[in-house]
């Protein structure tokens, strides 16, 4: 019989993290563009008259073109996709040409292995384990999405807020149905109201929309209460590697740069050590306790 937070499962967990890792990576490099082939056919369709470029209509999804090398275009074979390992016995290569494969590919199977074996370890209640096993990997997906691109997928998130109220609604979550909507609804509106406030100030916009609806998903997972937790650990984060990675790049402070990946990480934190994270805060920043 299998025992939850016992070392079988967690290397189960493991090792499926390694699997999902390596899916994520597919995910993260192609949605973005299978997002803007469909911007494009939805301009061209809805303004005919501006002689759009119409996308390549060659299928382009999570499941083909099949895995290859974009540099010599070779399908990659099932014995070189084998996550993390394939990697190291090729050594950061490409069998057929030899150029090579950047450090992110097993660098992101490696976390998804992390986001899923942390859960399996502390959490003892088998149901909300797994769920925040998904929760991780789909928080890890969006965080280096938004990276990327500065986009937070609608596909993404959306389903992520519905899975926390649903969650709640049969009792796998500890947190309740009440603050799980309640959750919801700050969330989005906190931002929302944020981001009015500081437009109609400045005349410009602070932040996105994909960020609010990021941040309503987490109210759903995590409750209502630990949302000014999680903005001030978000927001913190950011503007310390934010300001670090702007002066990296010789940009001035001006220059945006994604916030989803903050909110994403400081969530991740909040669904594993929101009690104590919380509590820490409380009796040693406040000191209320």
């Amino acid at each position: 019989m299998l025992v939850f937070s016992s070392p079988f499962f967690i290397v189960i967990a493991g090792l499926l993290g390694l699997v999902f890792g390596s899916f994520l990576n597919v995910v993260i490099a192609r949605l973005p563009t299978m997002m803007e082939r469909q911007w494009r056919q939805e301009c061209r369709l809805s303004f005919p008259d501006a002689n759009i470029d119409a996308p390549d209509d060659t299928r382009f999804d999570l499941s083909l073109p099949a895995s290859h090398c974009p540099h010599c275009h070779t399908a990659i074979a099932w014995y070189d996709n084998i996550p993390l390992i394939s990697w190291l016995a090729l050594k950061g290569h490409c069998r057929h040409c030899q150029t090579r494969i950047s450090k992110r590919y097993p660098l992101i199977e490696l976390m998804g292995a992390l986001v899923c074996i942390l859960p399996a370890w502390l959490i003892t209640s088998p149901g909300w384990a797994i769920a925040v096993m998904g929760a991780s990997l789909t928080l890890l997906a969006l965080t280096m999405i938004d990276w990327d691109t500065m986009l937070l997928p609608d596909q993404i998130t959306l389903p992520l807020l519905w899975a926390g109220i649903a969650l709640a609604l049969i009792g796998v979550s500890p947190v309740s149905l009440a603050d799980s909507v309640t959750g919801a609804m700050i969330g989005y509106l906190s931002l929302w109201s944020l981001f009015w406030t500081f437009k109609l100030i400045t005349g410009k916009e602070g932040m996105g929309y994909g960020d609010f609806k990021l941040f309503a998903a987490l109210g759903a997972w995590v409750g209502w209460q630990a949302l000014p937790l999680l903005i001030l650990m978000a927001s913190m984060s950011g503007a310390v590697v934010g300001a670090l990675w702007l002066r990296s790049q010789r940009q001035g402070m001006q220059h945006a740069f994604a916030f989803g990946p903050f909110i994403a990480t400081a969530g991740w934190l909040s669904l594993l050590w929101g009690d104590s994270l919380l509590h820490w805060y409380l009796s040693h920043i406040l000191g209320v306790i």
